[in-house]
């Protein structure tokens, strides 16, 4: 089926008078959505993409300015549109990411409406699903969700306990050390987004505390090459959930944190402390102008190391298992260890201007008016599809590999999203599922 014509500033804004019924709605327009909608249009499926901004709105103004990538360029293979750039080996910065999401929507000019919101989703009586949009009413037979799973920056209720002279901001609102008052900085978190805006604000020259939480590490490079290809080759991003230890547990832990910036190279606290960043354990509380923090950061340093060199040791398994030629390395020694750990600090005498939250986003889900959530409000769902058949979800991490969500993974679960997708375009079957596994791609 013929696709309504688009053009606009990004490329993609479609006439204003559009159909009001689709045999698909797919609701976001970053990498995910986008994926999605290339499939879609393989398939000659009609659709329509609904994006509150604009496409890859994120990567524009909800990164910082020295944000790149901590996986290698030559990962990023969205559905028809892998990299080709000069630096396959290289971590694109976050320009050249909206660079890249841009010219993959100009290459097969997706259906894509910019600037519309969706604040409600229902199913009517008859099946069809029922969208309310700034723009009107809306139905579709099927809709994709790809609103990712890091939309809204959680900042946690202490934050209302501080003096109204320190300056707070979040990860996502963070652009660099210029947009902060003079003075010492508090960073609280320390996955990859706080330890990479701890990083950023050192090589800034800006004093630093840091809270550090149990993320875990892993090296940039090890025996030759970067730990991400050795991790490809092992087969590590293919891996489904449901073979994890922790199964679906794993979809709430923080990523390893590790750099792409200048080239790429670790992130070792220890050594940001031998130069001056101050550590502390866990933010616990903050009472009568006194912060107090856990003393655990002995606990998470020495877990974040073991998790790295746990990766090592993988690595050496899997060389001596292959018989490849790799040089060696010698095993890691920590350049610092906290001696007496700071539990409690006075903000009025440390210095202490500013604080930049990084614990983490939250899903938004509100305007869903679907029964697919469990009991935490997460979406339940296999490999991306509901519970309620229609209704898919695609970009969130963990989907079903590692690489889900991830320039890597997301071409693999679009696919698979687009056999169902398809299957019920051409037989629609309500309420059942059979034979959908056999169409679906990817599995």
């Amino acid at each position: 089926m013929s696709q309504p014509p688009t053009e606009s500033v990004t490329g993609i804004v479609p006439p204003p008078a559009l159909p009001t019924h689709y045999p698909v709605i797919i609701i976001g327009g970053g990498q995910a959505g986008l994926s999605m909608s290339y499939c879609l249009k393989e398939r000659g499926i009609q659709h329509l993409v609904f994006e509150r901004d604009r496409i890859g709105e994120s990567w524009r103004t909800k990164r910082w300015d020295s944000f790149c990538l901590v996986t290698p360029n030559w990962q990023c293979k969205l559905p028809g549109f892998n990299y080709s750039g000069s630096d396959p080996h290289g971590f694109m910065k976050k320009d050249e990411i909206v660079t890249y999401i841009e010219e993959y929507a100009k290459s097969f000019q997706p259906p894509v409406h910019e600037g519309v919101s969706v604040h409600r989703l229902k199913k009517n009586e008859a099946g069809t699903y029922e969208l309310s949009t700034t723009i009107g009413e809306y139905t579709a037979d099927q809709v994709v969700i790809a609103t990712g799973g890091y939309q809204d920056g959680k900042t946690p209720r202490i934050a209302e306990r501080f003096p109204e002279n320190i300056f707070q901001v979040h990860s996502s609102d963070y652009k660099n050390g210029s947009m902060l008052p003079p003075g010492e900085v508090l960073v609280v978190g320390s996955g990859q987004s706080g330890c990479q805006i701890a990083e950023d604000l050192h090589l800034e020259g800006r004093k630093v505390h840091l809270c550090v939480g149990g993320a875990p590490r892993t090296a940039r490079r090890y025996r030759g090459r970067d730990v991400v290809d050795w991790l490809h080759d092992m087969g590590y991003y293919n891996k489904p959930v449901h073979e994890h230890p922790q199964k679906e547990r794993v979809r709430a832990k923080a990523n390893h944190y590790v750099t792409g910036r200048d080239g790429g190279r670790d992130i070792d606290l220890r050594r940001f402390a031998t130069e001056g960043m101050q550590l502390y354990g866990r933010l616990l509380d903050l009472k009568q102008g006194k912060l107090s923090f856990g003393d655990d950061l002995k606990h998470n340093l020495d877990r974040a190391d073991e998790v790295a060199n746990s990766i090592k040791a993988t690595i050496d398994k899997y060389i001596n298992s292959m018989h490849i030629t790799a040089p060696t390395e010698a095993p890691y020694k920590p350049l610092w260890e906290p001696a007496q750990p700071v539990k409690d600090l006075e903000i009025a005498n440390s210095g202490i201007t500013s604080i930049v939250w990084c614990v983490g986003f939250s899903a938004d889900y509100s305007w869903i008016e679907v029964p697919i959530f469990d009991g935490k409000g997460y979406p339940s769902h296999q490999r991306g599809v509901s519970t309620v058949p229609g209704i898919y979800f695609l970009g969130l991490p963990w989907q079903y590999t590692w690489g889900s969500g991830r320039f890597s993974g997301v071409a693999q679960d679009a696919r698979y999203l687009a056999g169902y997708i398809e299957q019920r375009h051409i037989a629609p079957q309500p309420g059942t599922t059979r034979g959908l596994n056999e169409l679906a791609l990817g599995s």
